[in-house]
């Protein structure tokens, strides 16, 4: 897989541009002070840090032990349902209804024909246009009447809220449905306590179906306006009184810390993107920062852990790169190695829309 990725949900930005060659792009989740109004005061999210000397660079050796079994490839879809929709695709572009808007954004490996006609493309209620590179803002064109910035939308009955950001996002990233799904049922199945450890948690639809579903849940973003909207998800959904930790902080210094302090996880989620900085200018590269996360993941996971769960977006290798490093990993563990991507099926002409890689390890 070698598909460029729109820019997603970090608050770090891209690396300059050498030579004119455009960056491997992973989707933004900067917020420029343009696109956002005053928001109310509120208790500022935990800063889960500390002046620390800085750390050594993790020493990793392979893991001994059985590889885990492994399922390839995993292919996970999401319909098209009340919620969301992918109407129709083609010339770049995507048509999408989310609850009760019809949008049109910018859709890179859309490089089909559009099957539906142009009506249809027509009769929407915003388009986002302007610089789809992302160097600069961009912008959202409303044909029909100016909307809010804000609306409110549903994901399988919990509500939350869509924003139309500068960087053409509106809060929330469907295809990652079929992985809530899978956690819902594992947390659910326990039939003990399960606590969930969310890393780059962006705006918290994952970490408000493990509440949901029963789990304690730690949900790690560096961004304080992205935990700031997940906090207000949390009130739309009715889940106030959920155990859900709200930490503002770089998600490698998290880590390393949970496992000095011996904190320990039944179930992980990590959605980095491929390049970024932290809140206090930590730098990520996905294959130099990867391997070490993903090891120390492992290691703070409890004695009886349900799953990891590694989504990888906008990256230049195939899932079967990804899908080696948690196989070795996970090495001694048993379980099962699943891995593929994540695609969206459309509604118009039934064609597959992929938008990422993932690997996950699960116990049984």
């Amino acid at each position: 897989m070698k598909h460029p990725r729109d820019k997603r949900r970090d608050s770090r930005p891209q690396p300059p541009r050498k030579g004119g060659a455009a960056p491997v792009q992973a989707r933004d989740r900067v917020e420029r002070p343009q696109e956002r109004k005053p928001e109310p005061q509120r208790p500022a999210p935990r800063q889960d840090h500390q002046a620390e000397p800085k750390a050594e660079p993790r020493k990793l050796v392979r893991r001994e032990g059985a590889l885990p079994a492994e399922r390839l490839p995993l292919i996970l879809e999401v319909a098209p349902n009340d919620d969301y929709a992918l109407l129709d695709s083609g010339d770049g572009q995507k048509l999408e209804q989310y609850g009760p808007y019809r949008i049109v954004r910018p859709e890179g490996q859309a490089i089909w024909q559009r099957a539906l006609p142009a009506r249809d493309w027509d009769r929407v209620d915003a388009i986002f246009t302007g610089d789809t590179d992302e160097e600069g803002l961009g912008r959202w064109r409303f044909p029909k009447e100016p909307l809010g910035e804000t609306w409110p939308m549903r994901h399988d009955g919990l509500h939350y809220q869509g924003r139309f950001t500068s960087f053409r996002h509106v809060g929330v990233f469907p295809e990652q449905a079929t992985h809530w799904d899978h956690m819902a049922r594992l947390i659910e199945n326990a039939k003990r306590p399960v606590k969930v450890l969310n890393l780059f948690g962006y705006t918290g639809l994952a970490s408000l179906v493990a509440a949901r579903a029963g789990a304690e849940v730690t949900h790690v973003d560096a961004s304080k306006k992205a935990i700031g909207w997940a906090r207000e998800n949390q009130e739309m959904a009715g889940l106030a009184t959920k155990p859900i930790r709200w930490i503002c902080e770089d998600a490698m210094k998290f880590v390393e810390r949970e496992e000095r302090r011996g904190s320990r996880y039944d179930i992980i989620l990590f959605d980095p993107p491929a390049y970024g900085r932290g809140p206090k200018g930590e730098v990520w590269q996905l294959f130099e920062s990867l391997p070490a996360m993903t090891d120390i993941c492992r290691s703070i996971l409890t004695p009886k852990p349900l799953a990891v769960v590694l989504t990888a977006y906008s990256i230049r290798a195939s899932f079967f790169a990804i899908h080696a490093l948690m196989r070795d990993t996970f090495a001694g563990m048993g379980g099962t190695i699943e891995s593929g991507e994540l695609v969206i099926r459309e509604k118009s002409a039934g064609r597959a829309l992929s938008t990422s890689l993932f690997s996950r390890w699960v116990a049984q």
